[in-house]
């Protein structure tokens, strides 16, 4: 990249040591936050014949508007990172957005596939990211492990939006609105990244790429083939594909949002509802060794967090049939017959029946002597 460490982009954004091929952190000067920031190359056909110290060209100008647009139409939601905006200098455009403490899922996912519980733990806080996106009348486009980012609590962020735009936007300046030469553009752009692909677009295409970034979640690998760009487009065009068996429980749930029918998946509020009543019957983590090194956590996880998790999932599943919010939880611990540990412990059993005998023993010598006498 044509920027390095100590760099200021834009008059605000100082670069840091974390640099990428067309990505880096950088410090926001105005704020004192951490951003995320990507870059995308603007063809020469774009920028002209201009320095890069000079104006912008009217095509890059569009870019720009295309994705603030966006970025300022995004609602505040805590599961969708901010997008910051985005400018062009000198043959690239950049965006940025808000970047937290925590740990990138395709990084998680690189230990091995996650446990489905908290695939659905994941994938339950995306759908509420979606749900409030599709509620404000926009489309994500670009729902991916790189774009998810799980933070310090294990909370899943929705990241990727300004980005995803951005290559939208630039592959139909470049190849026009649909046809081959935007496939192309579009393929170099994307890559073989099967949750990029869907048959159709708008809300129901983003739901059917959380179905299958679902399945990577929960096997380690995507349901469609990754080889190429053409062979994972023919294979979803023709429904090839693992099928969802592995996933576990979260099987019916992915077959439903993977099939051709956009009309028949789910919806973003469907998958949270539905997702929260899966984790509302889940089983309690198990205590031990196993768990501290478990896949898919940003580091040392207690159960304590897992289960607030989950009480929020049973609330929200309370709440849709009762109303009464997660009080069924506090109720349920406190049934007849629940198993409680022993008062005494087993270890002092044997001698405090030791002792008992023996001061009856006293009792009753004492007892003959003092008739006796």
């Amino acid at each position: 990249m044509r920027a390095g460490p100590g760099q200021v982009l834009a008059g605000r954004y100082r670069l840091t040591d974390h640099l990428e091929a067309l990505g880096a952190f950088a410090a926001d000067e105005r704020t004192g936050d951490v951003v995320r920031m990507r870059a995308l190359e603007l063809p020469a056909v774009l920028i002209g014949d201009q320095e890069p110290e000079g104006p912008v060209a009217e095509p890059g100008e569009r870019l720009v508007r295309r994705v603030a647009a966006v970025g300022a139409a995004a609602p505040r939601h805590a599961r969708l990172l901010q997008g910051a905006g985005a400018f062009v200098e000198g043959d690239l455009l950049w965006t940025v957005e808000e970047r937290p403490a925590g740990l990138p899922l395709d990084a998680l996912l690189g230990a091995g596939p996650l446990p489905p519980y908290r695939a659905a733990e994941v994938a339950a806080d995306l759908a509420g990211a979606l749900r409030a996106l599709h509620g404000a009348g926009l489309v994500h486009g670009n729902v991916t492990a790189a774009s998810v980012l799980v933070g310090e609590d294990g909370a899943a962020l929705l990241g990727g939006l300004l980005p995803g735009v951005a290559e939208e936007a630039l592959a139909e300046e470049l190849g026009g609105p649909g046809g081959r030469r935007r496939y192309e553009v579009r393929a170099a752009l994307v890559g073989p990244v099967a949750e990029r692909w869907p048959l159709d677009g708008g809300p129901a295409g983003d739901c059917w790429a959380l179905g299958v970034l679902l399945h990577r979640m929960a096997t380690g690998r995507a349901p469609y083939p990754e080889s190429g760009v053409p062979e994972l487009v023919t294979a979803v065009r023709e429904g090839r594909r693992v099928p969802a068996e592995a996933c576990g429980p979260l099987g019916p749930l992915v077959e439903r949002l993977v099939q051709s029918d956009p009309a028949l998946r789910p919806t973003a509020a469907e998958i949270a509802l539905e997702l929260a009543e899966l984790l509302a019957r889940a089983p309690e983590p198990v205590d031990g060794p196993a768990v501290a090194g478990a896949p898919g956590l940003p580091g040392p996880r207690s159960a304590g967090p897992a289960r607030r998790r989950r009480a929020k999932g049973a609330a929200a599943a309370g709440r849709s049939r009762d109303g009464r919010g997660g009080k069924a939880e506090a109720v349920r611990a406190e049934e007849p017959g629940a198993a409680r540990p022993p008062r005494i412990p087993p270890a002092l059993l044997g001698p405090l029946l030791v002792g008992g005998v023996f001061l009856l023993l006293v009792l009753g010598v004492a007892a003959v002597v003092l008739f006796a006498g």
